[in-house]
C-alpha cells in the first residue's frame, strides 16, 4: 500500500540538455519523515508527451507560444500522474531523494498505465488546453 505524501513545492518543466526529456523536481514529505525529500519526475518526449499529444489532439496548429503552453500543461499532469504511481509501485519507499525515469526500459511496464490514465483524462486535458492555450 502506497503511503500518504504531501506536495511541498514543484519545480519545472526544465529540458534536459542530453536526454530528450523534460523534468520536474517535486519536494514532497510524508508525515513519518522529519524533512521533506527531492523527487526528480522525468517526461520522456518520444515515448510518452508525443504518443499522448497525438491521440489527444492529433497534429496541433497554432503558434509556437500556444505549443509551449500545450507542452507545459501535458507535462505538468503527466508528471503528477506519474508521481502518484511511483508512489503506489514502491519507488518512493525509501527516506532518499528519488528519480522517476521515463516509463521506458527497466520501467516500460507502467507505460500502459500511463496510457489509460490519459484515455481517461482525455476529455479534462483538452479542455484544461483549450482555456490555456486558446487552441
Amino acid at each position: 500500500m502506497a503511503e500518504p505524501f504531501g506536495i511541498l513545492n514543484v519545480s519545472g518543466p526544465f529540458r534536459e540538455p542530453r536526454e530528450p526529456v523534460f523534468s520536474y523536481d517535486y519536494s514532497i514529505q510524508r508525515p513519518t519523515w522529519p524533512t521533506p525529500h527531492a523527487v526528480r519526475v522525468k517526461i520522456g518526449i518520444p515515448n510518452e508527451l508525443d504518443p499522448i499529444k497525438q491521440r489527444l489532439l492529433g497534429t496541433i496548429q497554432g503558434t509556437a507560444g500556444q505549443q509551449v503552453v500545450v507542452n507545459a500543461v501535458l507535462t505538468r499532469r503527466i508528471a503528477d500522474f506519474k508521481l502518484q504511481l511511483a508512489n503506489e509501485e514502491g519507488l518512493l519507499g525509501g527516506r532518499q531523494d528519488a528519480l522517476v525515469a521515463p516509463f521506458s526500459g527497466s520501467l516500460a511496464h507502467l507505460l500502459p498505465k500511463l496510457e489509460t490514465w490519459a484515455i481517461e483524462q482525455q476529455q479534462a486535458l483538452r479542455e484544461e488546453i483549450r482555456q490555456r492555450a486558446k487552441l
